[in-house]
């Protein structure tokens, strides 16, 4: 792990998995960029793990181009340069195909392929220049080996793109020392899911278990302490994309 202190950005860090993130890395000791839609959400969040002098809050639609743009311009004018980019915002509709409206396909678009993409673009440029750098990208499962019992064409449609994307942007960085990485997560026991829902899914993987955010955080953790990994897209979802069972 480096020693000197990082700077990283977060996106969807005022719950669930993006949380988890953004106080694993305060509580190590990094400056921390957090965004969420709303300016409250951010502060609340902050405020449940205290010492918030080295987390940043800028709010705004990370589906937004200007928003990315000013996360990096206030991380670069707070800290100097930005180390690590954690795109984790995320919206997840599961419906049948005939189902879906033109809305859920823009929300799906906005925020999960915008707010991977706007973010991504200018970690790249900004990390290529400085020689250095971690980008992860928070996917799905479901995007890699679909499930009849989930019916889901447009997250595995926009989620299995940022898959694709991970491998290609990890290739084209490789050669300025930027390492692009994926963690596709299967079904984890955060508020995205409706109240008992969790323990309908247990079903969906071969352990019977769903996930914490402590097992997606200590993927996040040992991705941007590594300098030999990139191009993967790893699964933490309880076998689930392991076959059929």
């Amino acid at each position: 792990m480096n020693t000197h202190t990082r700077t990283a950005i977060v996106t969807g860090a005022s719950s669930g998995i993006g949380f988890a993130i953004a106080k694993a890395f305060v509580a190590r000791g990094y400056n921390v960029i957090g965004n969420a839609r709303t300016i409250q959400r951010l502060e609340a969040a902050a405020a449940q793990w205290g010492d918030t002098a080295t987390f940043i809050p800028v709010a705004g639609d990370i589906g937004n181009a200007a928003v990315a743009r000013e996360l990096f311009d206030t991380a670069i004018a707070r800290f100097g340069a930005v180390d690590i980019l954690v795109n984790c915002a995320g919206a997840f509709i599961a419906k049948p195909v005939d189902a879906y409206t033109e809305d859920d396909l823009s929300a799906l678009i906005d925020t999960n392929l915008k707010g991977f993409f706007f973010p991504a673009q200018l970690a790249a440029r900004h990390m290529s220049a400085n020689g250095k750098g971690h980008i992860v990208n928070i996917t799905a499962s479901i995007a890699l080996q679909p499930n009849v019992r989930v019916p889901s064409v447009i997250p595995a449609l926009v989620k299995g793109g940022v898959n694709a994307a991970t491998r290609s942007l990890a290739l084209e960085l490789a050669a300025h020392n930027v390492k692009v990485n994926a963690i596709a997560p299967g079904v984890i026991d955060t508020p995205l899911h409706e109240p008992g829902a969790v323990e309908q899914y247990r079903a969906l993987a071969p352990t019977g278990a769903v996930g914490t955010t402590k097992d997606i955080v200590d993927a996040v953790l040992y991705l941007v302490d590594s300098n030999f990994v990139t191009g993967v897209v790893m699964p933490i979802d309880g076998g689930s994309t392991a076959g059929v069972w």
